[in-house]
């Protein structure tokens, strides 16, 4: 489920956030798409802006962009017409459709006690030998930035033992320092896992 205050804050910021944000895609995307096979169906769990979903269109892989708050996906078609829909994270059901999953800084906004079972979600929904790519912010518990969006703040060992938990082989870990959108500098971890 989307907390209602994370779901109130894309929602109204939504025409703002898809306009500041949506100039160009992300700077992990062509690292992460250059592992897959060419035309790869990839799904984008949380497209915001669209950018990124962008990005993998105009390199040719088949693209299917979600979701959990409507007015971002309005947003998203508005500027790039993807076709994108919505769909929360507990809602993905499909299993062994696609050959990578995209969720960069998605799934930081699902609350701890549901990540293992958006995890799994995930894992179901990829075929064998099928990627995923997620960054989160890094902490020491569950929280609100100073937007009050909630965040689930792990540590990257609580992090990794998820990913395991859930099936996944770890491919490729990294830890950098980043500025928030809400102006507050942290540490994030991008991981990179494979469903052998």
């Amino acid at each position: 489920m989307i907390d209602p205050a994370t779901f109130d804050f894309y929602t109204t910021r939504a025409p703002h956030y898809t306009y500041s944000n949506a100039q160009s895609h992300s700077r992990s995307l062509d690292a992460f798409l250059d592992r897959l096979d060419p035309r790869a169906k990839v799904l984008e769990l949380g497209c915001g802006g669209g950018q990124d979903s962008a990005r993998m269109r105009e390199r040719g892989f088949a693209i299917d962009a979600t979701d959990g708050v409507p007015a971002m996906v309005k947003k998203a078609n508005e500027r790039f017409d993807l076709g994108a829909r919505t769909m929360r994270f507990d809602e993905l059901a499909e299993r062994a459709k696609y050959d990578a999953v995209w969720a960069h800084a998605t799934l930081l906004h699902c609350p701890r006690a549901e990540l293992p079972d958006a995890l799994a979600r995930v894992f179901r929904a990829l075929k064998p030998g099928g990627w995923h790519f997620a960054s989160y912010k890094l902490g020491t518990g569950e929280g609100r930035d100073l937007l009050g969006r909630l965040h689930n703040f792990p540590t990257s060992e609580w992090l990794l033992d998820r990913y395991l938990e859930a099936g996944f082989a770890l491919i490729d870990r990294r830890v950098y320092p980043g500025m928030g959108s809400d102006g507050t500098q942290r540490d994030w971890i991008d991981i990179t896992v494979r469903k052998l």
